[in-house]
């Protein structure tokens, strides 16, 4: 177990880095989705996805001890996939105006959804126990030297991905676009 936290703690965090770049440089910077009527339902498609990652990660992650807030993770887990189908199957029309998503982004999506999903595997493993009287939620990860770090990491995670799906919503408003706009353009 003390590898498994070790492994979902490294995933989480390889997740998180891609998915900053990805998310915030890619589209929020470099391809301004939120600007372009054709991408609208794209960004809002992430934003959701924004807010179910803070979900997962308050409950899945951070209260693994607590079986009702984890089983509740998982439910965000299953509306996450659903969410990503409905997100992929929707990206070649939203990125017509670049003539569709560039090989390089789409192997990004592929490795940073992989590493999303694989540290939810890695924590459905640790959390659910099959045994001869069926499955069991396993409890008691304080003495795990790895629960630990961690806990302390998906907690410490938590305000940055706030201030993201915020973010996210910001930029639907109108008139905050056109603010965040004139101060870009008068101090860069």
């Amino acid at each position: 177990m003390e590898f498994a936290f070790l492994i979902s703690t490294i995933l989480l965090i390889a997740y998180v880095s891609l998915a900053l770049y990805d998310g915030v440089y890619l589209h929020l910077y470099k391809f301004r989705l939120h600007d372009r009527e054709e991408s609208r339902f794209e960004h809002i498609v992430h934003t959701i996805r924004a807010f179910l990652f803070i979900g997962i990660l308050a409950t899945a992650f951070v209260n693994i001890e607590n079986d009702y807030l984890f089983l509740t993770g998982v439910v965000l887990v299953v509306l996450d996939i659903v969410t990503l189908l409905v997100d992929a199957y929707i990206e070649k029309d939203s990125r017509a105006f670049m003539g569709g998503l560039p090989r390089w982004e789409y192997i990004i999506h592929l490795v940073v959804n992989g590493l999303h999903f694989a540290g939810i595997a890695v924590l459905l493993v640790i959390k659910f126990r099959l045994t001869n009287g069926g499955l069991i939620l396993v409890h008691g990860f304080s003495d795990v030297q790895n629960y630990k770090y961690f806990h302390l990491v998906a907690y410490n995670l938590l305000p940055g991905a706030i201030i993201i799906g915020l973010s996210h919503i910001l930029l639907l408003n109108l008139k905050i676009k056109q603010y965040v706009k004139r101060i870009s353009l008068n101090c860069c």
